[in-house]
């Protein structure tokens, strides 16, 4: 069974930074686009940012310039640098992959179980 599982989310006071990760475990064979998505309590899950497997990066307006998402393939681990944290940017962080080859089964619309992370003005 293919996971991901989300690490980093924290407390941190505005203006710091955080870097979530977020691995998948087991026999990968490849993955599609990966990306993070938020949820703020009271609104629906938004797009933070995608990467493709051959590296090329989507951000929503909110935190173009100051979030930066990687990855490694090698690893099947993506990265979301957070930098200049503003208190709008509290909300549980979602690692998504759009499609994983494991072994021989493929999985569609991935996510991961969410990681809390808290910006205090």
């Amino acid at each position: 069974q293919v996971q991901l599982v989300e690490s980093g989310g924290g407390l941190v006071q505005a203006g710091g930074f955080l870097r979530l990760s977020c691995a998948a475990s087991g026999r990968i064979s490849s993955i599609n686009t990966m990306g993070w998505y938020r949820q703020a309590p009271g609104k629906q899950r938004e797009l933070v940012a995608t990467i493709t497997s051959g590296g090329a990066t989507t951000y929503a307006d909110s935190v173009e310039g100051r979030f930066t998402i990687s990855r490694n393939n090698a690893k099947n681990t993506v990265y979301l640098q957070m930098n200049s944290l503003k208190p709008e940017d509290t909300a549980v962080y979602y690692c998504n992959a759009d499609k994983i080859v494991y072994m021989i089964t493929t999985y569609l619309a991935v996510w991961g179980q969410g990681t809390l992370v808290t910006v205090s003005s």
